[in-house]
């Protein structure tokens, strides 16, 4: 609340009396804090308020299971020796304790493995004895409620294959079923119907009533008014994380779970619970290895094992994973007491959090987020530990999920963003329609992408979770974080709008270069470098190779054409064109610039830009996100000598040829880097130790080919010409990023003005990470444009660049600043877009384009619609 002491409203206890149960055995927060130190070290410093997307396991549990795999030899239970008897003895046991979990026996369940919840899923779907239409019979019907995980709704894909009716329900018509209760007569009808709802909603952690199961099951609820018997699916997997399930009480025919849910490992194992009166009916048509009790090859001949769970575990179960259940249970039970203290414990951090969120407010009354909730937090028996929210600014207006998730980021707190594979719900609360949802989709947005906002509403939302180790501290750095970002200074600040259009005369500063773009000054990253001549050039075997590109002439006439018909020298602010301030590459991804005064331009963009890069052990890419020490690595080309030079502080430089080795290939792709596999090499044991020294991790170098036949990292890019295929370096998203000189100055007095202390324009420069720097009169004009000329290249302007935490780094020291991405966001309304893609295809020339500091600047604005540049993502950021 608005001038509320902030202490007073974050204090735990005055929010959440002790009689909700947090903690666990009687310790409280201290016993709750050594737990944590003691089984989650790997938390120090991290946030996660993820749960409902996974548990995290505890250290205890790998230890118990890999003690056990060290002392018993587990072989397939498939065999009849001595290992792997005991494999399936040790299985059977899971089995029961997994019955025991869920306090029912196998005289009423059978468990049968699958390799999670979604498959479970299938399974019914696929062994459900439904009758079609078109039958003599009454034909069955598959409802589901609308609130649900698309794993359930996917169902309905099955059903209407084998010609079998899908019903939708919303949950308020679930209140209204009463009405449609059966007279007895029609119940006697046994065409078999099947309703699935969650036990918890993932979306909101409503909890929806077990007493359902019975209800519809007796006829006495209906979910619509149809003769026959109801089964009921009762999706536990989000349910049974947090809370206990008792069987005995309320008896579903199916009940699928997701184990890594409830323990953070193994993943990629789950299972169905089958109440044994619908078993006998289950279809099965594909059988697998260990499901036959007899066949025949040559004959249409199979008879199926007697046990269910036989019956339909087709090939051999993923047995180690399932023998690492048992100590998944015995550490859970250890370390908390039982799912019923759980309960207790998540849901005292979700109704304190739910009850600060909701009381937080801006000096004019406006509520700081939009909560979706179909309860009061008032009680664990209706809503679980989920809190479901968008932020919302002083006018009401939503934040996007996109923007909120970056600044948790800096924060290291870890939430999920999007709809949560729960579009129903999704729809129901934030009031999106079904035509919003097609026209979202024409407009590009998809499921899992960070499209937030579609003309101004939002796409999704934000949900934080809690889970069994989380703690008090864990809530109140959420809470914490919320109110840093929305009421430090939040009343003086305002946003600068982003279009050029509407920016006045009056509020543009002059850009640093008008003079001199090319001549010496303070606004410098590196030393320059300048090619000397084309003999250099020509001489140098490497760039040659990486140079061997032929675009096809109607493409490059094209291109030509269609920019000089409307591209016309920008002379404005007496008469001083926009040109080129400064050149950098970035020769290894991630690491320090390398400023140039000319370079050549490859089929790649900047020759060598982005060629290299340092991966982890598992050949996964590192960046300045997981390591902020890169931009400490100092790489150089020297074209003369043929080589890039490597240096950082504290060790001696190291030189790398540019000529491709025969060094170890490695075939890698990293989804942010690339759509496509790359081919790349590896640099080698020298670099590598020089590297793992620097930062302290085992880390390597490596360089993707030249081999453009083999090297698949390509962007097919609408406008530059028909059918071009645009190759890419190691870069997220395009060939160049380019910034604007007047753009920096504007946001550099917004962040000035946060820090209380001056900041130099050349240190924003170094963090925005751009190829080409440029003097626009305008500020964020460069976002007007469709397509530039510089010099005989023509770029298309691909989209805007979102920013990530990166910027956050300073580039010379390595630290960290949160400040940067939050001003940037209040100076752009909320977004966090600043500088533009650019893509080019090279036009024929007998020597390598070069791109040179002091080159005019010739833009097209987007005034043409049939030069304008489709749609970009806006997730990427520079590397």
């Amino acid at each position: 609340m608005a001038g509320q002491p902030w202490g007073e409203l974050l204090a735990f206890p005055a929010v959440c009396p002790a009689g909700y149960g947090y903690g666990y055995g009687g310790g409280g927060g201290g016993g709750l804090r050594r737990l944590r130190e003691r089984e989650f070290p790997r938390l120090r410093g991290i946030t996660y308020l993820d749960h409902a997307g996974s548990a995290l396991f505890p250290e205890s549990l790998l230890k118990a299971f890999t003690d056990d795999l060290r002392d018993n030899v587990y072989s397939n239970p498939h065999s009849q020796n001595i290992s792997s008897k005991l494999t399936y003895d040790t299985i059977e046991h899971v089995r029961y304790r997994i019955l025991q979990h869920f306090h029912t026996t196998a005289e009423d369940y059978t468990i049968i493995f699958t390799s999670g919840c979604t498959a479970a899923l299938k399974l019914v779907a696929e062994a459900f004895p439904w009758i079609p239409e078109g039958t003599k019979q009454p034909s069955s019907r598959f409802c589901y409620l609308t609130d649900s995980h698309t794993s359930v709704v996917g169902m309905r894909g099955i059903t209407v294959s084998m010609n079998v009716l899908s019903v939708p329900v919303e949950p308020k018509e679930m209140l209204l079923s009463e009405k449609n209760r059966l007279p007895p007569e029609e119940q006697n009808c046994t065409t078999p119907h099947l309703f699935s709802y969650p036990a918890q909603s993932n979306f909101s952690g409503i909890k929806y009533p077990l007493s359902w199961i019975q209800d519809i099951k007796s006829g006495k609820l209906c979910p619509i008014k149809i003769p026959g018997k109801w089964f009921v699916l009762l999706d536990a997997a989000s349910y049974v994380s947090t809370s206990p399930l008792d069987l005995r009480v309320h008896q579903a025919d199916f009940v699928p779970v997701s184990f890594y849910k409830i323990f953070g490992f193994p993943t990629g194992l789950g299972a169905l619970l089958v109440n044994n009166r619908i078993a006998p009916f289950l279809r099965k048509t594909y059988f697998g290895g260990g499901t036959a009790a007899a066949y025949l090859a040559g004959e249409d001949f199979y008879f199926p094992r007697k046990s269910i769970a036989e019956r339909f575990e087709d090939g051999t179960v993923s047995f180690l994973d399932i023998i690492a259940l048992k100590h998944g249970f015995d550490v859970l039970e250890r370390l908390t007491g039982g799912m019923e203290n759980i309960k207790q414990h998540t849901f005292a951090l979700a109704h304190y959090t739910y009850t600060v969120l909701s009381t937080l407010k801006y000096a004019n009354g406006a509520p700081v987020v939009h909560i979706y909730s179909d309860t009061d937090f008032s009680s664990p028996d209706v809503q679980g530990p989920i809190i479901n929210f968008n932020m919302l600014d002083e006018n009401g207006e939503v934040i996007g999920f996109s923007q909120v998730d970056k600044m948790a980021s800096l924060y290291n707190i870890h939430v999920r963003t999007g709809c949560f594979c729960n579009t129903g719900a999704c729809q129901m609360h934030l009031g999106i329609s079904n035509e919003d949802i097609r026209r979202n989709l024409q407009a590009g947005h998809i499921c899992g992408d960070d499209i937030d906002l579609v003309d101004g509403r939002p796409t999704g939302s934000v949900r934080i979770s809690f889970g069994y180790m989380s703690t008090f501290e864990d809530a109140q750095t959420f809470l914490k974080f919320i109110i840093a970002t929305r009421f430090s200074k939040s009343d003086t600040e305002v946003p600068f709008q982003s279009s050029v259009t509407k920016l006045t005369t009056e509020s543009v500063r002059s850009p640093v270069r008008d003079d001199c773009p090319s001549c010496d000054n303070a606004n410098t990253l590196a030393p320059r470098v300048h090619i000397l001549d084309r003999d250099l050039w020509e001489n140098s075997s490497a760039a040659m190779k990486t140079i061997d590109w032929q675009p096809p002439a109607t493409a490059s006439e094209s291109i030509r054409a269609a920019v000089s018909e409307t591209a016309v020298p920008t002379c404005r602010r007496g008469g001083k064109p926009i040109t080129v301030t400064n050149i950098y590459l970035y020769p290894i991804k991630s690491c320090s610039a390398f400023e140039v005064a000319e370079w050549p331009v490859g089929n790649q963009g900047l020759l060598y830009d982005r060629n290299w890069m340092v991966v982890n052990q598992n050949g996964v890419c590192i960046t300045q996100k997981q390591e902020p020490r890169l931009c400490l690595v100092n790489p150089s080309i020297d074209l003369k000598q043929n080589i890039m030079v490597i240096q950082a502080e504290g060790m001696d430089p190291i030189s790398l040829p540019l000529e491709e080795n025969t060094g170890k290939e490695a075939v890698i792709c990293e989804s942010k880097v690339c759509s496509h596999r790359v081919k790349t090499y590896d640099c080698g044991e020298r670099i590598a130790d020089w590297l793992s020294m620097f930062l302290g991790r085992s880390c390597r170098l490596i360089r993707q080919s030249s081999d453009i036949k083999n090297n698949r990292h390509q962007k097919n890019t609408k406008g530059l010409a028909p059918a071009t295929s645009i190759s890419l370096s190691l870069v997220n998203e395009a060939q160049y990023l380019l910034i604007n000189v007047a753009s920096i100055l504007h946001l550099k007095d917004h962040i000035s003005a946060r820090l209380e202390e001056p900041l130099e324009i050349e240190e924003l420069i170094r963090r925005f990470r751009a190829n080409l720097v440029i003097s626009a009169p305008e500020s964020f004009e460069e976002e007007e444009w469709a397509e530039i000329s510089i010099g005989s290249l023509r770029f298309q302007v691909v989209g805007p660049c979102s920013r990530c935490q990166i910027i956050c780094i300073d580039q010379q020291s390595g630290e960290q600043n949160k400040e940067f991405l939050q001003s940037l966001s209040a100076a752009r309304g909320r977004k966090t877009n600043f500088g533009v893609y650019l893509m080019n295809q090279p036009l024929h020339s007998s020597f390598p384009d070069i791109l040179s500091v002091g080159s005019q600047v010739l833009p097209v604005l987007k005034e043409n619609p049939e030069i304008q540049p489709p749609p970009s993502s806006e997730e990427k950021c520079s590397g």
